[in-house]
């Protein structure tokens, strides 16, 4: 009996080509894969969009230091050096040091994680931002602490520098009381050492030799681009907190919130010390 074979068909070219790309995919899914592990995902993203970008170098380090802000709390003063004779109220402690921690919940009633800094040198001035610290902060843990059943959360970070004599401190705090809206607090100290007075952000940018209109442009800028992300966001339906371009807070001279680090002065517009709102803005010169 004669047996006959099918003949083997000849793989079409499209079909060849077809595999090909669909070898290739999922060798490339594969490698990106194993680079997500080894790199992290925020890692790998830069890497990717390096060359691709169409920011300019300064662009990217600008961005860097807005993305990293969050990196600044340590609570702790950073490695200083100054030839000042500086008179400390406790000399066996830091110019700045952590005085008052918390870290507390009662189930339904409160979650404190409190890091409350205090300013260790002998001056009026000094002491003055001392007292209003304990005032602001720390007698809030303590009524908290007094609280059932108002389900509070409330959490507290500094950090401090010294640089060309300027002693700089941000105090960040974020408070959720019940059903109110969460709430970010930022407040800063700066005082110059050497003069031995509080400084102003007009008079830091004078010391720094930068120019006050670009300073200004900058901030101007930078808050323009916020409002419209904003008013995008509420042109969607979401519920936003909306800017008014026009506030006289944006202001050089009324620019109250600012803190200085690595040479740059990180000028904060936060919100919520004035509303029930986390929304603040970040302005780095």
């Amino acid at each position: 009996m004669n047996v006959n074979l099918p003949k083997k068909e000849k793989t079409s070219t499209k079909a060849i080509i077809i595999y090909t790309i669909s070898i290739i995919t999922c060798i490339i899914a594969i490698i990106i894969v194993g680079l997500a592990i080894y790199y992290g995902s925020d890692e790998l993203d830069r890497l990717i969009t390096v060359g691709g970008s169409n920011l300019t170098q300064a662009e990217e380090e600008y961005q860097l230091l807005v993305s990293n802000f969050d990196d600044i709390f340590q609570n702790h003063i950073e490695q200083y050096t100054t030839d000042l004779n500086i008179s400390k109220i406790d000399e066996e402690q830091e110019l700045v040091y952590t005085y008052y921690t918390k870290d507390e919940n009662k189930k339904n009633s409160y979650d404190l994680n409190l890091n409350i800094p205090y300013i260790n040198i002998d001056n009026e001035v000094i002491a003055e931002y001392n007292e209003e610290i304990k005032q602001t902060y720390e007698e809030k843990a303590e009524s908290i602490l007094q609280t059932e059943n108002e389900n509070i959360i409330y959490t507290l970070q500094y950090e401090a520098t010294i640089e060309n004599d300027i002693l700089s401190l941000i105090i960040r705090a974020n408070l959720k009381e019940g059903s109110s809206a969460q709430r970010l607090i930022i407040q800063t100290f700066n005082y110059d050492l050497r003069n031995n007075k509080e400084i102003t952000l007009e008079e830091l940018i004078t010391l720094k030799q930068l120019n006050s209109n670009d300073v200004q442009n900058k901030i101007n800028q930078e808050i323009e681009a916020e409002h419209q992300r904003v008013e995008d966001l509420r042109s969607l339906g979401y519920s936003v907190f909306e800017r008014n371009l026009d506030d006289e807070m944006y202001k050089i001279e009324n620019s109250q919130e600012f803190f200085v680090k690595d040479g740059n002065i990180y000028i904060i517009y936060a919100y919520g010390n004035e509303n029930f709102t986390s929304e603040m803005d970040l302005v780095i010169v």
